[in-house]
């Protein structure tokens, strides 16, 4: 079995007397697409911000490609193939797809966001922003106004700008909240033809959604994983099925 490609030891983070991960720990092998499920407050979302850096632990241990990356800043796991989708909280409305990209390019480079600098008109942005927006079907967009594209097009250029950096491990925060039923399926099959080529976290509360993409998944509740396993082990944890997942099926139902 191949060495993980992110390993997560003890982790926990408190804020003043809130515990939101406790002693969390679970590992995530190249190749595997690993859901990341548990009710609101779960500390999903302070995980996520632990293993992109942009918060740090209070104590355990981070590993990524058999490297501490416990205390690395977010841009330079950035830099060595770590990308969190949505890092890049916001999109400029004003500026064309193809320009969007081509930032992201550009702040993946290790380049602060430069105004005065025409990204779009460099080759070395344009032609890796021009690739993103194709593996997510936005090819046709590129040259459109932010601004005009659907709320599920701007998830997919959101992705889009994650895979800019050409990434090892993406973290995928909740991508299909707020979409609609044909928006969600474009979604699902979008991270199924990544998954082919992308190691995956993927935190999400479309139970279908996960047990459709996921390989395994881990079950967080209060700051704690409870479960690990295959959706058939998960679906059938009786734990897993009082503490969450009973009724977050039966919201989805």
């Amino acid at each position: 079995m191949s060495a993980p490609l992110l390993e997560v030891g003890h982790l926990a983070k408190r804020f003043g007397g809130i515990v939101a991960t406790d002693d969390v720990s679970f590992a995530i092998p190249p190749g595997e697409l690993h859901a990341l499920i548990g009710p609101n407050g779960a500390g999903k979302t302070t995980l996520i911000a632990q293993l992109s850096g942009s918060i740090f632990a209070d104590s355990g241990a981070i590993r990524f490609a058999g490297a501490d990356i416990t205390r690395l800043p977010m841009q330079k796991r950035s830099h060595i193939g770590l990308a969190r989708s949505f890092q890049i909280t916001s999109l400029f409305l004003n500026m064309s797809v193809l320009d969007n990209v081509a930032l992201a390019v550009q702040a993946h480079a290790g380049h602060s966001f430069s105004f005065w600098r025409n990204a779009r008109a460099e080759a070395a942005l344009r032609e890796p922003a021009r690739e993103a927006l194709a593996r997510v079907g936005l090819a046709d967009r590129a040259e459109r106004l932010t601004a005009s594209l659907s709320h599920g097009e701007h998830r997919l250029l959101e992705l889009a700008m994650a895979l800019a950096g050409q990434p090892r491990l993406l973290l995928l925060d909740e991508p299909m909240a707020g979409l609609g039923p044909e928006e969600s399926a474009r979604m699902v099959g979008m991270l199924r033809a990544l998954k082919r080529d992308y190691t995956i976290l993927l935190v999400e509360h479309d139970m279908e959604a996960v047990f459709a993409l996921a390989d395994r998944i881990s079950v967080l509740v209060y700051g704690r994983i409870i479960a690990t396993g295959s959706p058939d082990e998960i679906r059938g944890n009786q734990q897993v099925r009082e503490a969450y997942l009973g009724d977050a099926e039966t919201a989805h139902a």
